[in-house]
């Protein structure tokens, strides 16, 4: 295996890792606003997601991610919060289709629009927020 491939692994492995914390805060408070509160669901998910994505990039700027040079933590913050409003986007229409267009239960329709807006947070943010120069020893 060549090194930027090991690389490229072991970093997926780290988003892995901090994305099952975020989807746990993100999964459970949805469950715990929609079926133990009562809260509505798109309510319930545009919370619980924002929560998780505070989390998600404290842990991701800290273990996942070299930021780019030239980037002051205030500029990663304003480009992984529009990249997560984004996703909030997808999240939610995700989610609105399953549950409302496909007559899926909440829980199962917030299961598949997280795992497709994972794939799109690891691709979005490793283009708009690392630096892709040659590694740094």
């Amino acid at each position: 295996m060549n090194t930027y491939l090991r690389e490229l692994t072991v970093q997926f492995a780290k988003f892995g890792v901090v994305g099952v914390i975020a989807f746990f805060i993100d999964y459970g408070l949805f469950l715990l606003m929609d079926y133990v509160f009562g809260v509505n669901y798109l309510v319930a998910s545009a919370i619980s997601f924002t929560i998780a994505t505070i989390f998600n990039f404290v842990a991701s700027m800290r273990y996942v991610f070299a930021g780019k040079e030239g980037q002051t933590r205030m500029q990663q913050f304003v480009i992984f919060f529009v990249l997560s409003l984004v996703g909030l986007g997808l999240n939610q229409l995700i989610l609105w289709a399953c549950v409302d267009l496909l007559a899926l239960l909440a829980w199962v329709g917030k299961l598949v629009a997280t795992v497709l807006v994972m794939l799109f947070n690891f691709v979005t943010r490793k283009v708009f927020l690392e630096d892709r120069s040659p590694h740094r020893g």
